[in-house]
């Protein structure tokens, strides 16, 4: 028996399209790589060969570069500009992650034969990481639907980046439903099936994205039903508020949420808002890729104060990070802060929970390597591509939280606000009101639109510089 109401069939191929745009303001991410080496990739990274069956890059990509696709690919993602030349689209209706495609306007992903975004090693230098991790915490990674292929794109992921393995046989990885049973069998045809192979590039991507930030924290993926991937009500996130409660039940201390929904009366009381409410557990949620939100209700569950609302810049790898032009901020008038969030900061929104709260690269001209082989529907494997969105940002940052391991007083974005400021990158250029304009809604400052010195709606805080402020 079905229990959802007003459930919207999904409709494959018709998605939101996003055009070679990039953050206004940031000269920076137009940079030229002026030294990469030559015919390789970047030596901070070990590439496996390219997978059995794996796609590759269009010949007219070789063709324009005129050597090697892959190398041509990882100097535009390091100059941040990509897009230039791809596009990006949406990869499910509730996810916040932005695939990069063939071209502008295109749906159809970019594959690789090997690795062309960024890596773990990149992210690392990029954060001021510490050159080793030794945490073995459970980061838990909420997703819609069943990804067959999981456990064995993940393992082709780390084995390319030299992480150490991580799988069912070990302990490392474990998977669940959202219930704490067992996940059920996968969809095998329809609608349920298209879904499920949409979303495994979300899966892949919060995966990936925990892997890079704690190579050696175990990871925990709960799925919840695939429907949640497209239907915006009341089931779906009380089914995610049931997945966060049995994350916590099952040990994890970081958990990641990459989907946005519709903020209401349920959702933010009662069971639904009790269930994000665990000290000593850090909860981190995608922001969204819709650009500033008109300055009213913040997307579900980054609106929640025990949330750590995450943002998203653009990070090109010889300039300064810019805030993304499409990362979600805004404000959330059901509540009067975050968890630990300073009156300067929810001034911004008329002494109401502003986000971001933090952010990470999210940028899919700047977008992370991703591995993703499930295509249950068209038969079409991703393999390689290149993946962003605040969808990368959040499991990332969750990742942090597990890796640094200071979570006993964690609720929420707390602590973050009482770090210094020597813990972040401050991120001062780009705006992200292509969507909606600041300056039209009263009482809105101009800072949740524009990212400056000190706290800003697009990025938060900043972006991460070394593991002090987790």
């Amino acid at each position: 028996m079905d229990r959802r109401r007003g459930r919207t069939a999904l409709r494959r191929g018709v998605r939101a399209v996003v055009g070679g745009r990039r953050a206004t303001g940031g000269a920076a991410v137009l940079l030229v790589v002026s030294a990469l080496l030559a015919g390789a990739l970047s030596g901070t990274q070990a590439v496996a060969a390219a997978p059995a069956g794996g796609g590759t890059v269009r010949a007219a990509a070789a063709a324009a570069d005129g050597g090697d696709p892959v190398v041509r690919l990882r100097q535009e993602v390091r100059a941040g500009s990509l897009l230039d030349t791809h596009g990006a689209r949406a990869v499910c209706p509730r996810c916040a992650a932005q695939i990069v495609t063939e071209k502008k306007g295109s749906d159809t992903p970019l594959r690789a034969s090997a690795p062309a975004g960024y890596g773990p090693q990149d992210l690392a230098k990029a954060y001021g990481l510490p050159a080793k991790s030794k945490s073995t915490a459970t980061v838990a990674i909420i997703d819609a639907g069943v990804d067959a292929n999981l456990a064995s794109d993940l393992a082709a992921y780390r084995a390319a980046f030299g992480l150490p393995a991580c799988d069912t046989a070990s302990g490392c990885l474990t998977l669940k439903n959202y219930t704490g049973g067992k996940q059920p069998a996968p969809q095998k045809s329809g609608p349920g099936a298209a879904l499920e192979e949409d979303v495994a590039v979300e899966t892949s991507l919060d995966l990936d994205a925990a892997s890079a930030a704690c190579p050696t924290c175990h990871l925990l993926e709960i799925s919840v039903p695939w429907q949640d991937g497209e239907d915006d009500n009341d089931v779906s996130t009380g089914d995610f508020a049931k997945a966060v409660d049995t994350a916590v039940a099952a040990g994890a201390s970081a958990i990641s949420i990459s989907y946005g929904y519709t903020a209401d009366v349920t959702n933010t009381s009662g069971a639904s808002l009790k269930a994000f409410r665990h000290k000593g557990v850090a909860i981190t949620a995608s922001t969204g890729d819709s650009g500033f939100n008109g300055g009213i209700h913040q997307a579900w569950p980054s609106n929640l104060p025990s949330v750590t609302a995450v943002g998203g810049v653009t990070l090109p790898a010889d300039g300064p990070a810019t805030g993304w032009w499409a990362a979600g901020s805004g404000c959330e008038t059901d509540f009067t802060a975050a968890n630990g969030q300073p009156a300067a900061v929810t001034a911004a929104c008329g002494h109401h929970r502003a986000a971001a709260d933090v952010s990470a690269d999210a940028d899919p001209a700047t977008g992370l390597a991703v591995y993703d082989t499930y295509a249950p529907s068209s038969g079409e494997p991703v393999d390689w591509t290149i993946v962003g969105g605040t969808s990368a940002s959040a499991p990332y940052i969750a990742g942090l939280y597990a890796r640094a391991g200071h979570l006993s007083a964690v609720q929420g974005p707390n602590t973050l606000y009482q770090a210094p400021a020597s813990d972040f990158t401050d991120v001062t250029g780009g705006n992200n009101e292509d969507y909606r304009q600041c300056a039209d809604y009263p009482g809105i400052r101009a800072s949740l639109c524009t990212a400056g010195a000190g706290w800003d709606g697009l990025t938060g805080i900043g972006m991460p510089h070394g593991l002090g402020a987790f």
